[in-house]
């Protein structure tokens, strides 16, 4: 048992997401929504078609109206706050409360 390493899972399924357009926040504050194109394990993301959402320059935690488009863009896991479907939102049950048996 003390040898044994559980093996990790992620909580989120990206999967069903994939060739969908998402909603990316990520630290700092950045915004970006692209078609989700590919993961991995560790949530680094591959978007197509992707467009950043500008920020208050006085505010920066103030979005604007202006966006930047950047196209095909890789975004570090570690980095990755939110991520959402860019139509909307879903509820999903709590992955952190222990299943009963």
């Amino acid at each position: 048992m003390a040898g044994e390493k559980k093996k990790k899972e992620s909580i989120l399924e990206l999967s069903r997401f994939l060739n969908k357009a998402v909603r990316v926040k990520f630290q700092g504050g950045r915004e970006a929504s692209g078609t989700l194109i590919g993961f991995d394990q560790l949530l680094n993301m591959v978007l197509d078609g992707t467009t950043e959402y500008l920020r208050d320059p006085d505010d920066p935690f103030k979005l604007t109206d202006q966006t930047r488009s950047l196209g095909l863009v890789v975004c570090r896991g570690v980095s990755i706050v939110l991520v959402c479907p860019a139509d909307g939102m879903e509820p999903i049950s709590n992955p952190f409360l222990q299943q009963d048996a």
